[in-house]
């Protein structure tokens, strides 16, 4: 059973999709096995998921960050002490697309810091900018939910994260 009971009205983060807020929670019997389901409405796109409630865990389906989480976050953001991977840039790819995946906003974090510094220091490839676009993306709602704020809206506030 799910540790995290939402309710109608909460914000819920749905990994590589990204923030969500739950519409409905709907009871249906599918191949004669009632199941409880949380309707998910992303946030972002308008795109609707069901997850099966006993599910929600197993898939990701977690609560919005903590004020306390968001400002872990931002100071990942602020490192500038890291080791930009340089192997290439499929590989690159590949290893950021499984941090994405895990649905984790500091694994995203990190893709977003690496990909940003790295974009300092030469040309993305297009499969990078459209990676740094999604992780932007999936964070900055977060964050900004998190916080109350929409101060992390911008590429120059973000910029500014990364003192560019």
């Amino acid at each position: 059973m799910s540790l995290v009971a939402f309710k109608v009205g909460d914000n819920a983060v749905y990994p590589g999709y990204g923030v969500g807020q739950i519409t409905a929670i709907e009871t249906k019997e599918i191949s004669g096995a009632r199941l409880t389901f949380y309707s998910l409405q992303i946030i972002d796109s308008g795109m609707k998921i069901m997850v099966p409630k006993h599910n929600a865990e197993s898939v990701g389906l977690r609560p919005i960050i903590s004020r306390q989480e968001a400002s872990k976050v931002i100071d990942i953001l602020k490192e500038k002490e890291v080791k930009v991977d340089t192997q290439t840039w499929n590989r690159r790819y590949r290893d950021y697309m499984e941090k994405i995946k895990t649905g984790s906003v500091y694994e995203i974090a990190e893709v977003l810091r690496d990909l940003f510094l790295l974009k300092v220091d030469k040309e993305l490839s297009f499969g990078e900018r459209k990676m740094l676009d999604t992780a932007r993306g999936l964070l900055l709602k977060e964050l900004s939910l998190a916080t109350g704020t929409e101060e992390l809206r911008s590429e120059e506030e973000v910029a500014a994260i990364f003192g560019l």
